[in-house]
C-alpha cells in the first residue's frame, strides 16, 4: 500500500478494534464485511465512488448509509463509514482493507472461542494438502470451474473434521479469489491469525518429525532472532538431508544459524 492507504488502513483497524471492544458480534461483522466486499467488487461505479480521494468524505459516508442502511447491522455500517471516510490511494486498497477486516473478525471470533490455534493449524494443513495434490489444486483454482462444485470439494475435505471458521475461510479463499492465487490468499489468512495473537509462524521443512525437545530448542532460537513468540508448522520432506529449512514470512533462516545460536546459549548457560 502507498502512504495514504497505509494511514487509512491504520485508522480503519483502530475503528475495527473499537467495534469489537463495544461488543459487536464478531461473526456477524465478519460475514457482513465479506458480503460487502463482493458488492464493491461487483460494481465499478460504487467502487470508484467510495474510493475516490477527491470526493468529500462525508458524501462517501452518506453513500454507505444509503446503499447498506437496513441491509447490514449498525456496527458494520458504522465501521464502513469510517473506512470509506479515509483517503485511499487506489480502489483495490479500499476493498482489500474491507476484506481483511472481515477475515480478522472471523478470526477474532475463533480467538474468543479459544479455537484460533486450531484454525491456524487447520488452514495450514489445508493449504499443504492443496499444494501437494495437483489435481485437487486444479479443481479448486480453475477460473472456469463451477462454484458449487468447488464448495462441495471443500465440504468433503473439511466439514465434520475442521472448525466452522476454518471451513468458512477456506470457502472464502477458494470462491472469492479476487484475482489472487490460492496459496498466497491462505498465507495472508495465516499471517492475520498470527498477528491476532502477536506471534510469528515459522514453516519448518525437515526430513523427519521433530521431537518435543527439538521443537522447544528451535522455538527458543527463533524467539531470540525475532523477539516474538513463534508457532511452528512442520512440513516433512525426505529430500531435506542433514538439517532443516525454516521460513518466517519471506525470510529463510539457515539451519546452521539456529545451531550456532543454540550452541552459544548452551555455552553461556554452562
Amino acid at each position: 500500500m502507498r502512504g495514504s492507504s497505509r494511514a487509512a488502513a491504520i485508522e480503519s483497524s483502530k475503528a475495527f478494534e473499537a467495534a469489537l471492544g463495544a461488543g459487536a458480534d464478531r461473526r456477524t461483522l465478519g460475514e457482513e464485511l465479506l458480503a460487502v466486499v463482493g458488492v464493491i467488487d461487483g460494481s465499478a461505479t460504487l467502487r470508484r465512488a467510495l474510493a475516490d480521494p477527491s470526493r468529500d468524505a462525508e458524501a462517501k459516508r452518506d453513500l454507505v448509509t444509503r446503499v447498506l442502511g437496513g441491509k447490514v447491522s449498525q456496527p458494520t455500517t458504522d465501521l464502513l463509514r469510517t473506512v470509506v471516510g479515509q483517503r485511499w490511494a487506489t480502489e483495490r486498497d479500499l476493498s482489500d482493507c474491507v476484506e481483511e477486516l472481515g477475515i480478522e473478525s472471523l478470526l477474532a471470533q475463533a480467538e474468543a472461542n479459544g479455537e484460533i490455534d486450531r484454525v491456524e493449524d487447520e488452514l495450514f494443513r489445508f493449504e499443504r494438502i492443496v499444494a501437494g495434490n495437483p489435481e485437487l489444486r486444479d479443481r479448486l483454482t480453475n477460473r472456469q470451474g463451477d462454484a458449487q462444485a468447488k464448495a462441495g470439494v471443500i465440504s468433503q475435505l473439511l466439514e465434520g473434521k475442521s472448525s466452522e471458521t476454518t471451513v468458512r475461510l477456506a470457502r472464502q479463499a477458494v470462491l472469492a479469489t479476487r484475482g489472487r492465487k490460492l496459496d498466497r490468499t491462505l498465507e495472508g489468512y495465516l499471517a492475520l491469525a498470527s498477528r491476532r495473537r502477536e506471534q510469528l509462524t515459522a514453516v519448518v521443512t525437515a526430513a523427519t518429525e521433530l521431537t518435543p525437545q527439538q521443537r522447544e530448542r528451535l522455538g527458543a532460537a527463533l524467539h531470540t532472532i525475532y523477539g516474538k513468540s513463534i508457532v511452528l508448522q512442520v512440513v516433512l520432506d525426505p529430500q531435506v538431508l542433514g538439517g532443516i529449512r525454516v521460513q518466517v514470512g519471506d525470510e529463510v533462516v539457515d539451519g546452521t544459524v539456529l545451531r550456532r545460536l543454540d550452541e552459544a546459549r548452551r555455552h553461556i548457560a554452562g
